[in-house]
């Protein structure tokens, strides 16, 4: 059952993030458009600065599978209903306070924005501000009951749920947008939305799984642990927050609302690349932390990391090195020509995330091993780095500036540190992780070549000569790989999974 769930999990996360994909290669060019870049502009700076509000969780979220497999190993029952009931209660205690500091932020809006915005401008932020406070406090909820479901190993649910909120939500928010409603009406549904995926999740946590939520004689005494183990996750969340969502904040303070609309459009792209590469990792979270648990499995976490990393390699290398010959030509027909600054930022994002998004796995098994101190503190100090680099270069290079500082950041953190410390500190056989890497990348040789003639004999401000040359740069890509890089057990794993298609495709 448990292979099961983790095989139907990551098919149904990789359809899911298809469609997330596709959906919002329909949907976010219409929705540009009819917002606008200076209200699309200004969407994307509301809600960066919104989102560090979600630093209040204090990186408890991520704490919560290594206490569960803990009291699960333990075979109390009345233990894991107790974490579950303390876990509820904080994760409540965040919700309020995210509300009330909403308040506080929009009453000072003009402080936080500065005078970057012009008066009509500050009236919408206020209204976003308090719809993007409101679904943010339900997430905190939420992810208590995420945690729960992912502790169960019930990924089909999970990832099927997250499937057919990737659907609703262009489909709802779209004719609201024709009609007028602009971003109010965009974040209005993706408010309900995250309330209704809450609800769902409740009743699927109370009646399916039959969850206990225990509420008394609670273990506050484990807080002082928790605490201890969370801090530097939270430090970690503080920079994630830096790197991903300064840039835009810096934007709109020192270049405006159309500079944070550019940067908007290259980072959405990479946030939709780098979501496929947890759709692999998320699944394996349970076994990582089980495999620590049991003490003496290096081996087995070191194949377990190589496995999945070339998982994600082969897939994420199709998508930026396809983007890199196809990039500039997709977004002038997907965003418009006054967004051709994008391509640059986007790759500026793409490439360097590209390692540690083939390493994610790396992360559970720090957290597993309660050894992700270390990176916390590293990663903190370059992203203030971040900071000062950047502010000199938007004030030179505007939204492509503000990405270089971010990109030196990723290469410092991700590439340097993290690939010694994994080695040196967590028992990784990190030399046996690029051999099996390089072995794949020699692959990629064919469609590079076709992608360099392409970029250099034809001409690429033809839709539908892009379009041709990406279907052909695929399938010279997946054939070259599959020929030259998998190993006979990915090849095995390729053309099973190619017969049970076929066979579900058969109409008897």
């Amino acid at each position: 059952m448990q292979v099961n769930q983790k095989k139907a999990g990551v098919i149904v996360s990789y359809l899911a993030q298809a469609v997330h994909i596709i959906t919002g290669f329909i949907y976010t060019p219409v929705m540009i458009r009819l917002l606008g870049q200076s209200e699309y502009g200004l969407y994307q700076l509301v809600y960066s600065v919104v989102s560090y509000l979600s630093l209040l969780s204090l990186g408890f979220g991520s704490s919560y599978m290594r206490f569960y497999a803990r009291e699960k190993s333990k075979g109390n029952k009345d233990g894991v209903g107790k974490l579950n009931g303390m876990f509820l209660l904080i994760f409540i205690t965040f919700s309020i306070i995210c509300i009330i500091c909403g308040f506080f932020m929009i009453k000072n809006i003009r402080a936080i924005f500065g005078s970057g915005l012009l008066d009509a401008e500050y009236s919408l932020a206020r209204i976003l501000m308090a719809l993007l406070v409101i679904n943010l406090a339900l997430t905190f909820p939420n992810s208590v009951f995420n945690c729960i479901i992912t502790s169960q190993e019930r990924f089909l649910f999970q990832k099927t749920l997250i499937l057919i909120h990737y659907i609703l939500n262009p489909v709802i928010a779209l004719p609201l947008l024709i009609m007028g409603f602009g971003s109010i009406g965009m974040v209005t549904v993706t408010t309900l939305l995250t309330l209704a995926v809450l609800i769902t999740n409740i009743y699927y946590c109370l009646v399916q799984l039959k969850t206990k939520f225990i509420f008394h004689d609670l273990q506050f005494s484990l807080l002082k642990e928790m605490t201890a183990f969370t801090f530097f996750i939270f430090l970690n969340q503080i920079i994630d927050q830096i790197n991903l969502s300064v840039d835009k904040f810096l934007l709109g303070r020192l270049a405006g609302t159309t500079s944070v609309a550019v940067y908007g459009v290259g980072s959405q792209i990479n946030s939709l690349y780098s979501s496929l590469s947890s759709s692999v990792s998320a699944v394996f979270v349970p076994k990582v932390n089980q495999l620590v648990a049991k003490g003496n499995r290096d081996k087995e976490l070191t194949n377990l990391f190589i496995k999945v990393g070339r998982i994600q390699y082969i897939i994420l290398a199709l998508i930026v090195s396809g983007f890199v010959f196809y990039g500039k030509t997709f977004i002038y027909y997907w965003a418009g020509s006054e967004y051709g600054d994008s391509y640059y930022v986007a790759l500026l994002l793409m490439i360097p995330i590209t390692v540690p998004l083939i390493q994610n796995l790396g992360i559970e098994i720090q957290r597993a091993k309660n050894k992700h101190k270390a990176r916390s503190i590293v990663y903190f100090i370059i992203a203030l780095a971040n900071v000062l680099i950047s502010i000199p270069l938007i004030k030179l290079y505007g939204a492509v500036g503000a990405t270089i500082g971010t990109a030196i950041s990723l290469v410092g953190g991700n590439w340097l540190f993290m690939n010694w410390y994994y080695q040196t500190h967590l028992s990784i056989d990190i030399k046996l992780f690029w051999k099996n890497i390089l072995s794949i990348t020699r692959s990629f040789v064919p469609a590079i070549i076709f992608g360099v003639i392409c970029l250099l004999f034809f001409n690429k401000h033809s839709i539908f000569l892009m379009l041709i040359e990406i279907v052909l740069y695929t399938i010279i890509y997946a054939v070259s790989v599959f020929c030259f890089g998998m190993v006979d057990s990915e090849k095995k794993e390729v053309t099973s999974s190619i017969r049970k298609i076929k066979s579900a495709l058969k109409f008897n």
